[in-house]
């Protein structure tokens, strides 16, 4: 048995059924905790944390020094990919990320044919410093945004709330769509790839926007390409671990477990116990406690817990939000969210 197949979050992705199951939350290096803020602060822009390899480790390694994760999540942002492509990552104070605009054939005629991994070689430092930081048993996720939500940005140069321009592009000029997100999906799988082999035990593809595409469009700019990315790092990397996160898509979770992934993530809208029962018995699940209620705590916070352990018991789960922690959390209420789940008999 290889170090990595040692740790709990890597057992459960392999199939296994561990209890109390593991947990770590998404965006657990953030603005909720107090040294977060500092370090951001200290860094004067939030692309230097993601492009400063002993930043990015030191912002990882917080919230596992803090609460003792089962695993930890690189500290990067999902839109460095097309950053490195050429469309000028910032994020301007009070507004949210930009990019330069990516809306025609001619727009990705500029682009790079191939991903420069060179672009993001602090990225994989951070990686090989974070693994070699990290308690044994301890597993590090690696990550990228799926081909769809990564297009939305770039499309629209920011983020919108309905992913408009996204939606009016493939209206107007599939073929160009088709394009932006082919390029998406070879980027995509070399840029995990580069994750994995420099120390990532597994990867989470973050299809934040599934949820406003209609059934023909979901499969055919989210669930086709996710797949294509799942199978092409396979042949790259042979046995990667890959979670699926297709928030918004609580109806469609066997279909991305079809994929052969090796968990899904089910959000805080969809009812865990019945999105379990679709599930193949070897795909893990992964989520679903809603991030409100970890800001509430007490016996809500409570009552929550003991519903997520009671839908997965038996099952391979890792415990964790259905969508990401957010600013307001107190610190304590993770905790005792830990607590319970770590006190589960």
């Amino acid at each position: 048995m290889t170090e990595s197949a040692q740790r709990p979050v890597c057992r459960v992705l392999d199939g296994e059924a561990v209890w109390p199951p593991p947990a770590w939350i998404m965006r657990q290096a953030g603005r909720y905790l107090p040294e977060y803020r500092a370090t951001r602060a200290a860094a004067g822009s939030f692309l230097t944390l993601c492009y400063d390899p002993a930043l990015a480790t030191e912002v990882t390694l917080q919230p596992i020094r803090r609460f003792g994760f089962d695993a930890s999540i690189l500290f990067s942002d999902i839109l460095v990919v097309p950053d490195a492509l050429g469309c000028e990552f910032r994020l301007d104070p009070g507004e949210g990320p930009r990019l330069r605009p990516v809306t025609s054939g001619r727009d990705l005629d500029r682009m790079p044919a191939t991903l420069p991994l060179d672009r993001l070689a602090p990225v994989f430092e951070a990686v090989r410093r974070i693994r070699a930081a990290l308690p044994d048993e301890t597993a590090l996720l690696g990550f990228c945004g799926a081909p769809w939500t990564v297009a939305s940005y770039m499309v629209a140069g920011q983020g919108t709330p309905d992913q408009g321009p996204a939606h009016a592009a493939d209206r107007q000029d599939p073929a160009f769509m088709a394009a932006l997100i082919d390029r998406l999906v070879e980027a995509s799988i070399v840029y995990l790839g580069a994750q994995l082999e420099a120390g990532a035990d597994a990867v989470q593809i973050f299809e934040s926007h599934a949820g406003s595409l209609g059934p023909e469009a979901f499969r055919r700019l989210s669930l086709d390409p996710i797949g294509r990315i799942v199978a092409g790092l396979r042949a790259r990397v042979p046995g990667a671990r890959v979670i699926v996160f297709p928030r918004g898509r609580g109806d469609s979770l066997a279909d991305v477990a079809a994929l052969q992934v090796s968990a899904v993530g089910i959000d805080q809208d969809t009812d865990l116990a019945t999105a379990v029962a679709t599930l193949p018995a070897g795909t893990a699940s992964q989520g679903n406690i809603d991030p409100l209620v970890l800001i509430e705590g007490g016996a809500a916070l409570d009552r929550a817990v003991d519903a997520m352990l009671a839908a997965v018991r038996g099952r391979p789960h890792i415990a964790n939000l259905g969508h990401g922690i957010t600013p307001p959390t107190p610190p304590e209420n993770v905790a005792r969210m830990l607590a319970r789940i770590r006190a589960a008999g």
